[in-house]
């Protein structure tokens, strides 16, 4: 009998500056009620019919009204994931990010908290696929071997810049705009869902992280230390690190490794293959 495992592990910290952390995660079995925003020790689950849900968040609105948009949009996500969808795990991603988008943008709106929001990115295991979503710039990772490759791309204002030539991306990591989203959940009454599709490999190691990590550690060092042992220590040492660095915001991130004999083990050449998929109109 083939089976595929996720062994993962997460962990948020405030850092060395903010006072308050408006950074959460999320993990949840979708076949079963359970679900982590705290993690003790790294955990393994069997991926079933429904998959597996994890996701990072990013608040913003300062006023603790970044902890609050953060933690609705990970509630609304996984609230969005039971209810499924008959065109495919992608579209019910999809779904579930832009049911999360409303709800923050309804909350934002009755509290009187306008400028409320929260980054997503979220990943949902499902058959031998992992679907990614993404709003803003809370980035999602793939060690596959030696090879490192960033899935998402920062929906900002220096990435912006960076696309078309204005600034180079060493420039961008020191811009005074580099924290500048271009999208947001709860900002706006509607969002375009980045959406992508990797099949997956066994011994693949998935990062998922806020950018609390990325512009404090460089994707050279994230190579480094994602080589490690397990996902608790791997996560330990990337906040430990960001940490070491100023910490100059909240930092969160999740390890993910692919197990199981369902997966088929990479090859030599195995390239890393990303498919953008479409989303779907309503």
């Amino acid at each position: 009998m083939t089976n595929l495992q996720l062994t993962l592990f997460g962990m948020t910290d405030v850092g060395r500056v903010r006072k308050n952390n408006e950074d959460a995660f999320v993990v949840a079995d979708l076949g079963t009620t359970e679900r982590v925003h705290a993690m003790a020790s790294s955990a393994t689950f069997e991926v079933g019919e429904r998959g597996v849900l994890v996701a990072v968040s990013d608040g913003m609105g300062g006023a603790q009204s970044g902890e609050v948009a953060s933690f609705l949009a990970l509630r609304s996500l996984r609230l969005g994931m039971s209810e499924g969808s008959p065109s495919g795990a992608g579209v019910a991603l999809q779904n579930s990010v832009e049911g999360a988008n409303k709800n923050v943008w309804d909350f934002a709106r009755a509290a009187g908290k306008q400028g409320m929001g929260a980054t997503l990115t979220a990943m949902l295991v499902h058959g031998l696929c992992a679907y990614i979503a993404e709003i803003g710039d809370s980035r999602a990772y793939l060690l596959r071997g030696d090879a490192l490759v960033q899935l998402t791309r920062d929906q900002s204002y220096v990435q912006f810049l960076v696309d078309r030539g204005a600034i180079t991306p060493e420039q961008a990591g020191v811009s005074d705009y580099k924290n500048i989203v271009l999208q947001a959940l709860g900002t706006h009454a509607e969002v375009a869902v980045a959406m992508l599709r990797v099949t997956l490999r066994r011994n693949d190691r998935f990062l998922l992280c806020s950018d609390g990590l990325t512009n404090m550690v460089p994707d050279a060092e994230l190579h480094a230390i994602l080589r490690g042992a397990s996902p608790e220590a791997v996560c330990t040492a990337l906040i430990a690190t960001a940490n070491a660095r100023g910490g100059q915001d909240n930092i969160t991130a999740i390890v993910v490794d692919v197990g199981g004999d369902a997966a088929p083990v990479a090859t030599a050449g195995d390239r890393i293959s990303v498919d953008a998929i479409q989303p779907m109109s309503a």
